[in-house]
């Protein structure tokens, strides 16, 4: 099969944390002949699969290498520190970095915040993954700071978070290769952009191509006829416009 004759499809790849639906749900709505694949990766092998050509776009944790992606900006998340049901820290509505103090902080080796010095107590290995710092946390050995949507994730019955102020914090962008940005990946900017169908922005529907935009598409405005004026065109009448004292419909006297 060539790939003209191939079904056309959109592979999206994303981070954990990052919750897609709400734009797969539009996408399907006004792509349904074209199928969108979505895959999971880790947050550190988003870049390479997107480079590599295994997907056309991703929904990216920053920051994005702007010489190798196109990248859109979505939001920034909440950092919050999750913790046993029992911790002290559950009694405050927002912690602060210097409330860990006496606490082992766990620093797993895929966390994607920037820290520059971590609060608390150092641990005395990372853990491989986010997965296992929860684990290590449930099994009160000590906390993790992670973006909010992370704990999310990783909920756990045995397990809450409260904000942490004063702490770096994740934004999530959507990205694709420069050199390789497809129709398909247009439409899905214009979806995450919260642009509406119909819209003169970004790439249209191929039933709108090669349409006017403006006054043509509610129907042409026609140019004044040569030697009538503008006013004439309003009134509905031709040649000069009627006296003032007969536009509300009042009869002309006879002489």
């Amino acid at each position: 099969m060539t790939g003209s004759d191939a079904t056309p499809s959109f592979r999206l790849a994303y981070v954990p944390g990052v919750m897609p639906d709400k734009w797969v749900r539009v996408w399907n709505e006004r792509q349904p002949d074209v199928p969108l694949i979505l895959t999971q990766v880790p947050a550190g092998a988003a870049a390479e699969l997107l480079l590599d050509g295994d997907a056309d776009a991703g929904l990216l944790r920053t920051p994005v290498d702007r010489t190798a992606f196109g990248a859109i900006p979505l939001y920034t998340e909440q950092t919050v520190v999750l913790v046993p049901k029992d911790h002290l820290v559950t009694a405050v509505d927002e912690v602060a970095p210097d409330d860990l103090a006496d606490d082992v902080v766990l620093h797993p080796l895929d966390d994607v915040l920037d820290w520059d010095s971590l609060p608390g107590r150092p641990a005395l290995e990372r853990p491989a993954t986010t997965a296992d710092a929860v684990e290590l946390v449930a099994a009160g050995i000590g906390v993790l700071v992670v973006p909010l949507s992370l704990a999310r994730l990783h909920h756990r019955k045995d397990l809450t978070h409260r904000p942490l102020r004063d702490a770096p914090e994740s934004s999530v962008a959507l990205a694709w290769p420069e050199d390789a940005k497809t129709d398909e990946v247009e439409d899905f900017i214009g979806i995450v952009r919260g642009r509406t169908v119909n819209s003169t922005r970004g790439r249209q529907q191929p039933s709108a191509r090669g349409e006017s935009t403006g006054a043509d598409r509610g129907g042409a405005r026609r140019k004044p006829v040569s030697g009538k004026s503008a006013g004439a065109k309003r009134t509905g009448r031709s040649g000069s416009g009627a006296p003032k004292g007969n536009r509300r419909g009042k009869p002309r006297r006879r002489s």
